[in-house]
């Protein structure tokens, strides 16, 4: 058999025993996780059914570049591990919990993303209920916190040209946890023609968030909109055993908006199965308690 050579003469063994990969620009890779919950709102009533709040998990910064903002837990994915190893281990290091939803997002390439050199966020999405957590700061942050989190559509308009649609949505995202306050304004430019489409967003305003992470958050919670419409990915959101209201209260803080108790129970009710477990909280009248319905 004929050994194959390129039009230098080399093997491919040669040509790897030659190859040098300083000679060419390399980026850093590194995770960012999108750590969502559904918690109660605090309530002084207690024969109140509580509301649902959409949280975040953040850390603050304890080193530069960013040092004191607030950024999405994360690090550098290590030599021996794939992106998805990465977010595992730093999904369990930051909260404590494993084996839960995760699904990666997309990949934030932009070169000048990082301020210390090129680096590349493939960032992940991460679904739980904040019952199974145990919240810690990594190494280098101060602290880490939830963070009650809106993305609000302040503008939003499609222009129309030949074969070419293009639709310009302006977003203003707001995060608090106590007396602290974040917000961004994020621009997501959608366009379609007849050789595909493309996505790009742009921090139009920021206070208070480290890097583009308020493109990844913009962008996850897009994600986690479309695919409550068509998918059961909202039950990662509610412990073992639910109330329908509760799975409601999850759509409603989700997309943003009241929905009605009878079209949502007819569309999304056939996603759980009824138990022989009520509510027993004191102050409540009883309510079934479902579960998730898994397919077969």
């Amino acid at each position: 058999m004929d050994v194959l050579r390129d039009k230098n003469g080399l093997t491919e063994e040669e040509f790897l025993a030659a190859y040098r990969p300083g000679d060419y620009v390399r980026p850093s890779v590194a995770v960012d996780m999108v750590i969502f919950t559904a918690a109660d709102r605090e309530e002084n009533n207690y024969r109140k059914v509580p509301e649902k709040e959409l949280k975040l998990l953040l850390i603050q910064r304890g080193g530069h570049p960013y040092i004191g903002t607030w950024a999405l837990p994360g690090g550098f994915v290590e030599p021996t591990e794939t992106t998805e190893q990465a977010a595992e281990r730093e999904l369990k290091e930051e909260t404590g919990v494993e084996d839960i939803y995760l699904e990666q997002l997309y990949t934030f390439s932009d070169p000048d993303r990082d301020p210390r050199m090129w680096v590349m966020s493939c960032s992940y999405l991460a679904l739980t209920d904040s019952r199974a957590l145990t919240v810690k700061a990594g190494d280098d942050a101060k602290r880490a916190e939830w963070f009650t989190v809106k993305l609000i559509t302040e503008n939003q308009q499609t222009d129309s040209f030949n074969d070419r649609v293009t639709r310009i949505t302006d977003y203003r995202l707001e995060l608090t946890s106590g007396e602290i306050t974040l917000s961004a304004g994020v621009r997501h430019t959608f366009t379609r023609s007849a050789k595909g489409s493309e996505n790009s967003f742009k921090i139009t305003e920021n206070n208070g968030l480290a890097f583009d992470h308020a493109k990844i958050i913009t962008y996850a919670i897009e994600r986690l909109r479309g695919k409550v419409e068509y998918t059961d990915i909202a039950l990662n959101l509610v412990p073992e055993y639910f109330t329908l209201t509760e799975l409601q209260q999850v759509y409603e803080i989700i997309l943003g908006r009241q929905l009605i108790k009878a079209p949502f129970r007819r569309k999304y009710g056939v996603l759980a199965e009824p138990t022989d477990k009520t509510t027993s909280d004191a102050g409540h009248r009883p309510s079934r308690l479902f579960r998730r319905k898994w397919k077969t």
